[in-house]
């Protein structure tokens, strides 16, 4: 049976981060990379008298390796600089610290793509990823952007092996009070095509669609999240408009792979990276920029409902070397 879940407005007490201000979430953001950036301060002394020799790019090399930029991705962006010092004669290590900091921003400037919800209405948004990278913390999150920006929100509580995923995102409808829309029963398809059914009869905005959370490896749960996204377009054309994998920023360069591999199943639109909660490197943009240029759409700052933000190759860059 189709149910809807909703709060009462006088429970909702503590829904209020929506307003927080844009420097408390660049300040949260610093604080997400710090690791990363003791490790590009910790280079401060070479960057600062070192000849620009072979020590000078060993000792970078093993920085960016360090950072989770990966090894591509540190080969191309040594090559720039090696380039760079060659063709205008540089001598000091000192000049080469803006050309670094150009070169990451231009490495990460492609994922810039903001995410536009107007082109359908609702809007369906199905998000994937692997068990505790934060997809259902995420979709309160969007909810609560989305809200801030004046569209309705409809939840579809589409992971059904969680025994707790669907009360997990009850609470979330309930902080943002917002409807979540769940069945009787262990088909995620139908959960999610009866939300997609209900947003339109309700000239709903937004649609946000869980769904459990699955290892590349697991050939079955890609194969039913495949179906989830066939048996969407069935309810609506063109859905879903938007395939966000959530990757935890801890997970290194093993993000790598499952960038790939959901992308080869289900064509991704974009990224969420979550969990920049101190000990993340941020390095592994850098990586997936060179490996598998997926547009990031958002980063995760914080736990609070409004820790959430558009990413900014320049503001990123930004929080991990200043």
């Amino acid at each position: 049976m189709l149910s809807f879940l909703k709060k009462p407005l006088a429970d909702n007490n503590n829904a209020q981060p929506s307003t927080s201000p844009a420097a408390g979430i660049g300040s949260k953001l610093r604080a997400g990379l710090v690791k990363t950036r003791e490790r590009f301060r910790s280079l401060a002394p070479l960057f600062s008298s070192s000849a620009i020799d072979e020590n000078f790019y060993e000792e970078l090399e093993t920085l960016l390796l360090t950072a989770d930029c990966g090894v591509k991705a540190t080969e191309r962006i040594l090559s720039i600089l090696r380039d760079t010092a060659q063709l205008q004669k540089l001598d000091c290590a000192t000049y080469l610290r803006p050309i670094l900091r150009q070169t990451l921003v231009d490495f990460l400037k492609p994922l810039e793509v903001p995410l536009n919800t107007d082109t359908a209405r609702p809007f369906v948004i199905l998000l994937a990823g692997v068990n505790g990278a934060g997809k259902t913390t995420t979709i309160g999150k969007l909810a609560c952007l989305f809200q801030s920006q004046g569209l309705s929100v409809l939840l579809a509580a589409g992971d059904t092996f969680r025994a707790a995923a669907k009360e997990q995102l009850r609470v979330w409808g309930e902080r943002n009070e917002i409807n979540v829309i769940t069945q009787e029963g262990n088909d995620p398809s139908a959960v999610i095509y009866d939300a997609v059914t209900a947003a339109n009869a309700r000239n709903i905005d937004i649609v946000l669609a869980d769904t459990a959370g699955r290892l590349p490896t697991q050939l079955h749960l890609m194969d039913e999240i495949r179906k989830i996204q066939r048996v969407i377009g069935k309810a609506q054309t063109g859905a879903p408009h938007e395939i966000l994998l959530v990757l935890d920023a801890n997970t290194g360069q093993n993000a790598i792979n499952q960038v790939k591999t959901f992308h080869q199943a289900l064509n991704l639109t974009g990224l969420v990276l979550t969990k920049l909660d101190g000990s993340a490197r941020g390095g592994v943009l850098l990586a997936i920029a060179q490996e598998c240029p997926v547009p990031v759409r958002f980063i995760g700052v914080g736990e609070n409902m409004a820790d959430i933000k558009p990413f900014i190759a320049e503001e990123f860059v930004s929080a991990m070397l200043d």
